[in-house]
């Protein structure tokens, strides 16, 4: 685990050593402040039209401004994150300094788990602009907090499959544009798939089945479902099993 620390924290130093990781960072946090802003002003002036009718039961916080945010930011994360794998291995490539690190004596695996990680940490920092919106609900309301942190889960869990696959993408290739477009392309695949749910034939139903925004429904409603939990560790575990063959090729023909 030493060399896989090592690793992850020279990656996140390069990503915050470049603007990418504040540019990034500034991008979320304006898309997603525009849908807090357009969401809590939905819910205000709902709330007043409910009031002026005489009708006296409460909204709900978590159904009508945090299941719809957290839905909002599954979305956004499939642009972000293909900005994010892009520059893994595809730079190393560009620089030339991927054949010094398939032949050093560090393991694959460990460089694969090192960057991949580095890769969550930053999406995880996106996430933390998103928590700072939510703590104004809950300094001014009383949201269940419970069903918020299970969506957080899910989507760690959605961004770790998607950075998986991003991070074997970033192999196959040394330019960054096509590594990420096709990231963004395989994101927003996965992404579509699930609209064939009024379909009622096997294929259909394996087509939805595979889709990560499909799996994330479940999570944004604050139910932890095994099923969806164990498709997202598959995910993540047969992107980052590609990565390290592809890696292992690199290293064989250096």
């Amino acid at each position: 685990m030493r060399n896989v620390s090592i690793i992850c924290r020279k990656e996140l130093g390069s990503y915050f050593a470049s603007p990418i990781a504040y540019i990034l960072l500034v991008m979320f946090g304006v898309i997603f402040g525009f849908f807090f802003w357009n969401e809590l002003g939905y819910f205000v002036m709902a709330s007043m039209e409910m009031q002026m009718r005489g009708e006296g039961m409460p909204m709900n916080l978590n159904e009508q401004i945090i299941r719809p945010l957290l839905s909002n930011v599954a979305v956004i994360g499939l642009f972000f994150i293909p900005m994010i794998t892009m520059r893994l291995f595809a730079e190393e490539k560009r620089t030339g300094t991927i054949e010094m690190l398939v032949t050093s004596p560090v393991r694959d695996v460990e460089i694969v788990l090192g960057k991949w990680l580095a890769s969550l940490i930053l999406y995880g920092c996106l996430l933390l602009f998103t928590a700072v919106n939510f703590a104004f609900l809950f300094k001014y309301g009383n949201p269940d907090w419970k069903p918020l942190l299970i969506g957080y889960l899910g989507l760690l869990l959605q961004a770790g499959a998607l950075l998986a696959i991003g991070t074997f993408i970033s192999t196959l290739t040394k330019n960054q544009i096509i590594a990420g477009a096709m990231t963004f392309g395989v994101c927003i695949l996965l992404w579509v798939v699930g609209w064939v749910d009024y379909e009622t034939g096997t294929w259909a139903r394996v087509l939805s089945y595979l889709s990560v925004v499909t799996h994330f429904e479940p999570f944004g409603r604050g139910l932890l479902q095994s099923k969806d939990a164990v498709f997202y560790v598959a995910a993540i575990f047969l992107g980052l099993f590609f990565t390290a063959r592809s890696m292992e090729s690199l290293r064989w023909r250096s």
